[in-house]
């Protein structure tokens, strides 16, 4: 069985050293232990300093796409060299390495396909009261629109196995923790949670700029995650809310009316008829979201699919072609880069 630990890294060259210094080579369950760096547009000597210290796969991005879009290269590298278990670590040494084997042990059991870390967010000194409520309101809004149990859904410290990789897609550009626990929560994928030590902060993070920052791109995200993902109940309690405003106040003109007092609060009904109209108007808007989100589903699945045929065309070719004439017996070399 084949691990393969990924590391996104933007500017990672101080710390790096620190990271991979503390990966292990080995793991219980895996024949073979790999590390794979993705350099996501780095300024500084990040690929450098990852092949000399013995990095087997660099992948460098031509220009910085983002935190999301390392990690889908990382996964997609990662199932192309043939990995069974794909482990997500950040480069700043946030996550304590040899927990690496508490993440795969699940998997290699056969209890879980998709394991995610639990950060002790309460006792993590580094994290501000701010933080960590927005943690905790994250993972409850994930549980609740991917019916899974995930303790701690904003850990990027991940563990995967190939067919879960191959099934992931993500579109947010700021962070990819969320949405990937919802697309396997809904894709029927076994997600576990599993208790995960941290270590002490070897430079200040760069997804969070400011509270003020960090709170706004939190709440977008999750309102996002619901359009998305559970459009009917968030356009369905929006609507209600409009529906229900517009039913109190038409309520209150008609007791005015009644007490014949209604020519001085003819602005109640057309404030009735604007909050009902934008009220239905919403309640449409979830259904035909659902739809669509239907429609998504089944495009991911075909798109999956799709995936497991090109990576099994790509080993067929792989195999004939080792087993030709151009083959002289030497072995790949173990430190490869390329871009993506």
């Amino acid at each position: 069985m084949k691990l393969i630990i990924q590391i996104p890294c933007y500017n990672e060259a101080e710390a790096l050293p620190v990271t991979l210094a503390a990966l292990p080579r080995s793991v219980p369950g895996c024949d073979t232990v790999e590390w794979l760096v993705i350099d996501d547009g780095s300024k500084d000597d990040t690929a450098a300093v990852a092949k000399r210290l013995g990095v087997d796969h660099v992948v460098r991005h031509p220009l910085n796409r983002g935190l999301a879009a390392a990690f889908m290269t990382g996964l997609d590298t990662a199932t192309r060299l043939g990995a069974d278990i794909i482990v997500n670590t950040d480069a700043d040494n946030q996550y304590e390495a040899q927990d690496i084997a508490q993440l795969v042990a699940p998997i290699v059991d056969g209890r879980a396909e998709f394991v995610i870390g639990a950060r002790p967010i309460e006792t993590t000194q580094h994290f501000s009261w701010v933080k960590r409520r927005l943690q905790k309101l994250g993972s409850r809004v994930v549980r609740i629109a991917s019916r899974t149990d995930v303790a701690d859904a904003p850990s990027g410290f991940r563990a995967m196995t190939r067919d879960v990789a191959l099934r992931l897609n993500v579109f947010n550009a700021y962070t990819y923790t969320l949405e990937t626990i919802i697309q396997a929560g809904r894709s029927n994928i076994r997600v576990l949670s599993v208790p995960i030590r941290t270590n002490p902060d070897l430079r200040p993070s760069r997804l969070v700029k400011s509270t003020g920052n960090y709170v706004f791109r939190s709440l977008t995200t999750i309102l996002r995650i619901f359009a998305t993902y559970r459009p009917m109940l968030l356009f369905w309690a929006l609507g209600s809310l409009f529906v229900a405003t517009g039913l109190i106040s038409g309520i209150r003109f008609l007791v005015y009316f009644w007490a014949g007092e209604g020519n001085g609060h003819v602005q109640s009904v057309v404030f009735t008829a604007l909050a009902t109209t934008i009220g239905f108007l919403l309640l449409m808007l979830g259904f035909l979201a659902d739809l669509m989100a239907t429609n998504r589903r089944l495009l991911e699945r075909v798109d999956w699919r799709m995936r497991r045929l090109e990576l099994g065309l790509l080993a067929r070719s792989d195999k004939d072609a080792a087993a030709g004439p151009a083959n002289d017996g030497c072995a790949s070399a173990s430190n490869t880069t390329w871009q993506a």
